[in-house]
């Protein structure tokens, strides 16, 4: 054969790998309103409220084929189900993060003070330092500890509250403070959508936290990652 025949014998299949090659290098086009996925989130219950509920409404509109499943965050572990990919996203803080992964944080979080609306100390809001340290307080806490943010903020000026009840579930308080005169210091957007709540701000600063995102470098460059990763961050905002 001529070298002018061998080039064309060889342009076909040459075509052919050069195609498969840009194929393989051009990321995939991703479209939310046709997408048939399962996102796997690890999330608190203060996540799963302040967070996945808005990100649910929001797939509902564009993204209605998209399924998420919630797992509980369990920190010891959290490392490992990332590398064995069976999570895809954990709504966490920076400080639980694990070393190696990728994280952005989404916003925020600050401190008030809630109670029921018919509360005998609804008279006095907003409450004095006195006032809100004799009230009768619920705390959540995932070690069924009686110590918290707020006790550390008030430690440092002297003073204590007195905690009545440590539950492991934001979900349980507006239940417990309907039914007793009981008072609780939660996260701004835990008290937002609660109706029957009084909320005013605390008589102190209480240090807030961060809440953010975190996902394996496996899928950092997945167009229906990083779709859903931007979605978080337009909702949280």
């Amino acid at each position: 054969l001529t070298e002018e025949a061998r080039a064309q014998a060889l342009a076909g299949p040459v075509k052919h790998i050069l195609e498969e090659i840009a194929r393989v290098l051009t990321p995939p086009q991703f479209s939310p309103a046709q997408a048939q996925l399962t996102f796997t989130i690890a999330a608190t219950d203060y996540a799963l409220k302040a967070v996945i509920v808005p990100l649910m409404h929001t797939l509902k509109q564009h993204a209605p084929g998209i399924r998420v499943a919630v797992l509980p965050v369990d920190n010891e572990r959290l490392g490992m189900q990332f590398e064995r990919g069976s999570i895809d996203l954990a709504l966490v803080t920076p400080e639980t993060t694990p070393d190696g992964l990728h994280a952005r944080a989404l916003y925020q979080e600050s401190y008030v003070c809630v109670m029921r609306k018919g509360h005998p100390a609804a008279k006095m809001l907003p409450l004095s330092l006195d006032q809100f340290c004799a009230q009768e307080h619920i705390l959540v806490s995932s070690q069924a500890s009686f110590r918290g943010a707020t006790d550390d903020a008030l430690a440092e000026i002297g003073r204590t509250r007195r905690v009545g009840m440590s539950v492991n579930s934001f979900l349980v308080l507006p239940d417990v403070l309907s039914m007793t005169d009981m008072i609780a210091v939660i996260p701004r957007r835990m008290a937002q959508e609660q109706a029957d709540l009084l909320v005013t701000e605390t008589p102190l600063p209480v240090p807030g936290f961060t809440k953010s995102m975190a996902w394996h470098e496996r899928t950092h460059r997945d167009p229906a990652h990083q779709w859903i990763r931007a979605t978080l961050v337009g909702i949280s905002q």
